[in-house]
């Protein structure tokens, strides 16, 4: 991605949050014989609710929490791409929350007439 493209990418980004919490998930793929300390790099952040080492196409994945857009931006540019061993890194931001921590977090729809049986 170029500059310009980066910096329309962070402004939108930026507007769509704006200073709300963000919630997002980080999965690292990581040199294998590094990926217990890499784990626990990025356990030590405070933003960091949880860490796990997964198998499949990606190695660990971080569930973190930041007052803000930027300060997601600032942990993923200064602190998980410094740690030695990350390979590459993809963000998923959180848009809605269905359920956490086994408690369901929206309210059921009404049924209208069309779904009874």
């Amino acid at each position: 991605m170029q500059n310009r493209e980066k910096s329309d990418y962070d402004s939108v980004m930026s507007t769509y949050f704006g200073d709300e919490q963000v919630t997002a998930l980080i999965n690292l793929k990581v040199e294998t014989k590094d990926a217990d300390i890499i784990a626990e790099a990025i356990a030590e952040n405070d933003a960091v609710d949880d860490v796990y080492l997964v198998t499949g196409d990606t190695d660990i994945v971080a569930v973190v929490k930041f007052d803000t857009y930027g300060q997601l931006k600032r942990f993923l540019m200064d602190t998980v791409t410094s740690i030695p061993g990350v390979k590459e890194s993809k963000t998923f931001m959180v848009v809605t929350t269905f359920k956490k921590g086994g408690e369901l977090r929206y309210e059921r729809a009404e049924e209208g007439p069309e779904s009874k049986g």
